[in-house]
């Protein structure tokens, strides 16, 4: 796609996302099918659309893991599923909830991430954000948590809200991490249209303790499910590569459009209680933090505690995509002590 085409439909996107109130939950927005919004990706029968057509299976096992992708690309908007993961032994496998263009521009795509990585028998899921812009791989704007719940459990929301200026994720409506656009980032920040991606894979050389713990398929299949699925957007139509539609966010009042003053508040307090890791505080990976890191003296000290050994060494590949399977290699990064 040619970014002449981009600019037909970037203003009226901005326009929308922005102009709906901050307060209100995003829970009330309408909840699609399976098939109004998404084709499968790869995974055969590891895929399965229940009867209600809202909810999806994606299943991992000595074949294949699965993943479904959204029929539509999309330009700014507000993107959720409600997911549940699996439970017991889960050591190296990943469960990916994401945007991307990388089939589109291989050499410089953009991508926002959720990523969960399964651990060992009574050590808990942990969950990763990230965000690249324009190909920026060498620069992983990664940042890991603890959740203060088990996902294995039950059903919880992740969300992703994307505009032209800021990046927020959430988690049941509470926002964990907020990535502002600034003049630093330059083409960093994600500004073209992506896809949304869901799918399960064998993380094994990296995801648990950079590869120590591999998926054991003795406790196969792993089953992630989905459902309340969310495209609350500006499509694009991936063919003609021109604006498709914007749905009416600006009359929806469940859309956020930023971190209220309450929410910030439990977002402050998730980020103390629950980051393990924040790409801004890596010195053996970065010499000197990336330029739109603020440095927290209180904040680094905390995190100097944990472990940091969590994924292999090397540049991350991108392992999300519908070419994983148990034999694939997926390279991770080697995170020390700051």
């Amino acid at each position: 796609m040619g970014f002449s085409h981009l600019g037909l439909f970037v203003c009226a996107c901005h326009v929308l996302v922005l102009g709906a109130l901050a307060s209100a939950s995003s829970r009330n927005l309408p909840i699609i099918s399976f098939d109004e919004g998404y084709n499968k990706l790869f995974g055969d029968d590891n895929l399965m659309i229940l009867r209600d057509g809202k909810s999806v299976h994606l299943s991992l096992d000595e074949r294949t893991g699965s993943g479904f992708v959204s029929q539509d690309l999309y330009h700014h908007g507000f993107f959720s599923a409600s997911i549940k993961l699996p439970a017991d032994y889960t050591a190296g496998v990943v469960v990916a909830f994401y945007m991307s263009n990388g089939d589109m521009f291989p050499k410089n795509h953009d991508e926002i991430d959720f990523e969960f990585l399964g651990n060992i028998r009574g050590k808990e899921w942990r969950i990763q954000t990230n965000v690249y812009g324009n190909g920026s791989t060498s620069t992983g704007r990664e940042e890991r948590y603890n959740l203060w719940f088990d996902p294995s459990d039950d059903f919880h929301q992740y969300s992703i809200l994307w505009s032209d200026s800021q990046i927020i994720f959430y988690v049941d409506d509470v926002p964990i991490r907020e990535v502002k656009r600034t003049e630093s980032m330059g083409g960093d920040f994600p500004s073209k249209p992506m896809s949304l991606y869901a799918t399960i894979w064998d993380g094994s050389d990296w995801a648990t303790n950079g590869g120590k713990y591999r998926v054991n398929y003795k406790y196969a299949p792993y089953l992630a499910q989905f459902s309340d699925l969310v495209l609350h957007g500006c499509a694009v139509d991936p063919i003609e590569q021109l604006s498709k539609k914007c749905d009416n966010i600006r009359s929806s009042e469940s859309v956020p459009t930023g971190v209220t003053r309450l929410q910030r508040i439990k977002m402050d307090s998730f980020r103390k209680k629950h980051m393990t890791y924040s790409y801004c505080y890596d010195r053996i990976r970065y010499k000197s933090p990336p330029p739109e890191c603020v440095i927290n003296p209180q904040e680094a000290e905390r995190l100097r505690v944990f472990d940091p050994v969590t994924f292999g060494k090397g540049r991350r590949h991108h392992g999300k995509h519908h070419h994983r399977s148990r034999g694939s290699q997926a390279e991770g990064h080697f995170y020390m002590n700051i």
